[in-house]
Formats: structure tokens, sequence, C-alpha cells
């Protein structure tokens, strides 16, 4: 398949940075942390409340205790990581409130990592770091199509791969289609019943982008809609973001 790119805006890049922030205030200047280790027993007494059911026993009160079965993904692979989705929904807003520093390390415009990990997903500076809040509180707790993917345990990385994206990042159809497709099964699957020329993944306008109608932190829109006005189409990700 002809791969079609799209440039998205600034604040959708910023997201890729790493999915694994908080809150939607803004931020200032961060120093790098002091402990060697994120204490989770300052909200855990012990970990057997917030496992899953069947889960073995955890040792230990560090991050430590997880990322020695659950190593951070460096990979960029478009593989759900269910782990690394439900850390993220549990501890930051809305069902958390935890700052990114709770377990990340960040030394502005030169770092951020994981505490007690090698390895740094880039080196977000401090305004970068307050509209990353703001898009990882979209796909948290929006009702747009990256809380969809948060909530069957996508992040970032599944969508953007492991590069530190640029202003200018662009997202490619072969990217989505490594889940939703390859194509022509997805555009079976969107055959509608009746006026079956008016399918949405087998346009008369040939190779679109994915991204054209299906926005990750904005409201979705459907593209033929444009011209088509009385046609009855939906997409996921259309309502409203969360106040």
């Amino acid at each position: 398949m002809k791969k079609t790119w799209l440039p998205v805006t600034a604040a959708v890049a910023v997201l890729a940075l790493v999915c694994l922030l908080s809150d939607y205030g803004a931020v200032e200047a961060a120093k790098p942390a002091k402990a060697a280790k994120a204490n989770c027993a300052i909200c855990h007494a012990d970990f057997s409340s917030a496992l899953p059911q069947g889960h073995p026993a955890v040792k230990g009160k560090d991050l430590s205790a997880c990322t020695s079965c659950h190593a951070p993904d460096t990979s960029g692979s478009t593989k759900k990581n269910g782990f690394a989705a439900r850390m993220h929904l549990a501890h930051t807003p809305p069902k958390g409130s935890l700052e990114c520093q709770a377990c990340h390390s960040w030394t502005p415009g030169k770092s951020f990592g994981l505490i007690g990990q090698k390895g740094s997903w880039g080196a977000p500076k401090s305004d970068d770091m307050t509209l990353i809040k703001q898009i990882f509180g979209s796909w948290a707790g929006s009702s747009f199509t990256d809380n969809l993917h948060a909530k069957a345990g996508m992040g970032c990385t599944q969508c953007h791969g492991k590069a530190l994206p640029t202003a200018d990042v662009t997202v490619e159809n072969d990217r989505c289609l490594a889940c939703h497709g390859p194509m022509d099964q997805l555009a079976k699957k969107t055959e509608p019943k009746d006026f079956k020329d008016r399918n949405p993944h087998k346009s008369h306008l040939g190779d679109i982008a994915c991204t054209v109608c299906h926005k990750a932190h904005a409201e979705s829109k459907v593209f033929c809609l444009d011209c088509h006005k009385k046609f009855d189409m939906k997409i996921k990700g259309s309502a409203a973001a969360r106040p």
C-alpha cells in the first residue's frame, strides 16, 4: 500500500515523548532527582491491594519491584503494553494525582527517563513538559481517540515509535495498519450494508492519511462529510473532551 504522510500538530508530536506523565498544570524547571529510587511505599504499604487477581507476590518498595519483570519498552513496538497503560491511568489525572517526577527523572533540555533505569526518551525543555502534561491528560481522560487507545492498553510509543518526535513529526498509515489492517480487511469490515460505495476505507480519492479523519488528541471528523453532507457516517473519538 502506498505510504501516506500527514504532519500532525506540535501538540500531538510532544505526546510521543513518552506515555508517562500526570497533571494538567504548568511545569517548572526541574532538578535531577536526588533519590536513587522512586519510593512506592509512600502511598502503598504493600502492593497486594493494587495487583490484579492472581498476580505473584511482589517484594520491594520501589519501581524495581515492577520493572524487574515489566521492563520499560524502548523498542517502539506497536504491540500493546497493558502494564504501562494501567500504571499511568491509575496514577495520573483524572484517576490519580501524581506528578511526573514521582517516577521519572528529568533534567530540562538534557534527559527524561525512569528513576532507577538507564536510558532516556529524549530531552524535553520546560515548555515541552508543560505541553506534554496537557496532551497526556487527554490520553488519560478525554473522549478522543487517544483515550480509546489508552483503555485498550496502548500508549504513545505504540503509535509514534521510540524516536523522540519533533514539531513536524509525521505518522504514516502503515503504523495504524499494523494493528487495524491490512487495508483490504479494514475496508471489508467497514463496508456499509447499503450504499457500499460509501466506505470510508475505500475512498474514491485513493490512499489518504488515516489522520485526515482520525485525530488522536482532538475531535475526529469524517472527511467525507465535507462534501457529502447528507451521508450518515459516524466515527469514534468525535465526542468533546472532558472539561
